[in-house]
């Protein structure tokens, strides 16, 4: 039996906080090999903010090799001392959504079909992933940790069907997404095409902000709509556009690569008055020095408890 996502929160609701205090990173360290001592750095901060770093150059190439000292993270305007730093190859936690609606009807969903099976096929043995389809609702049609192979059957099975809740469905996906550890994206195909949604594009766009994925809106067809870009952007993931079948593969690519090579920022954000309220922060990621003309991509904040 199929199950459905069902967002808690809709238009006015505040979703959960995003985690700050990374109880669960010791772990994940643990997972990747980092020393011990790495791991005691997280173990023995109070709080520290992650920040997932992706540093490419003009034409898209990941750019690998960096230190810490490469990087600046400024919260508030005030420079961060950055107390944890690891670069390579991090497991992912991936919510994969295809867009089935009726307006995808046709080539765009045989090219949402197609791309999302080769994406399946491109993540590695220790990420984990979950397939869902976008309709009138979030629907997941291969849950997290089911075998590939089923997930890839589950796609080939996607017929058109009914309206598009595109901005219930991404809330939805990220509050299945928020209680895994470690490295979390949204991987969403769709022509951006919302109907019937109780979430506003404003609600969406919080959602992102207090959530941990990097999200990767790949627009199908001739026009991307906005909020593919809004998305991306508040999260640090990326938005791009395929027409047609040419222009999959290295859509793919790109996104591929992306998730294969990025950096682990953590600081210790400012102390905060006792009895102070909850708002937002926001960060500035950027590199000390120009790296062959590269650009570094990351979350724009945090709501700090």
């Amino acid at each position: 039996m199929q199950a459905v996502l069902k967002p808690s929160v809709h238009s006015g609701g505040r979703p959960k906080w995003p985690r700050v205090a990374l109880v669960a990173a010791v772990m994940l360290l643990a997972g990747l090999g980092i020393s011990p001592q790495l791991q005691a750095q997280f173990a023995t901060s109070v709080q520290l903010v992650e920040i997932y770093a992706t540093v490419t150059r003009g034409d898209g190439t990941a750019v690998t090799g960096l230190t810490a000292a490469d990087f600046e993270v400024v919260e508030d305007g005030a420079p961060q001392p950055i107390s944890v730093f690891v670069a390579g190859e991090f497991p992912v936690t991936v919510a994969l959504g295809v867009d089935r609606s009726f307006s995808m009807a046709g080539e765009p969903l045989r090219l949402a079909m197609r791309a999302s099976q080769a994406f399946l096929r491109a993540l590695k043995p220790k990420d984990r992933s979950m397939v869902w389809a976008i309709a009138d609702g979030a629907e997941v049609i291969a849950p997290l940790d089911s075998p590939r192979d089923e997930q890839l059957l589950a796609l080939a099975k996607l017929t058109p069907w009914s309206t598009t809740a595109l901005h219930d469905s991404v809330i939805a996906a990220l509050e299945r997404l928020e209680p895994e550890s470690g490295r979390q994206a949204l991987v969403l195909f769709t022509d951006g095409s919302d109907r019937y949604s109780r979430a506003s594009v404003a609600d969406v766009l919080e959602r992102v902000r207090r959530s941990n994925a990097l999200v990767y809106g790949i627009g199908v067809g001739k026009t991307r709509a906005p909020i593919l870009a809004e998305m991306a952007a508040v999260s640090g993931g990326r938005s791009l556009q395929v027409r047609n079948a040419e222009a999959l593969e290295p859509a793919l690519a790109v996104i591929a690569r992306e998730l294969q090579h990025q950096y682990l920022l953590g600081y210790a954000p400012p102390p905060r008055r006792s009895g102070s309220e909850t708002r937002w922060r926001s960060i500035t990621v950027r590199l000390t020095r120009n790296a062959e003309g590269a650009r570094v991509r990351a979350r724009d904040g945090y709501v700090a408890p």
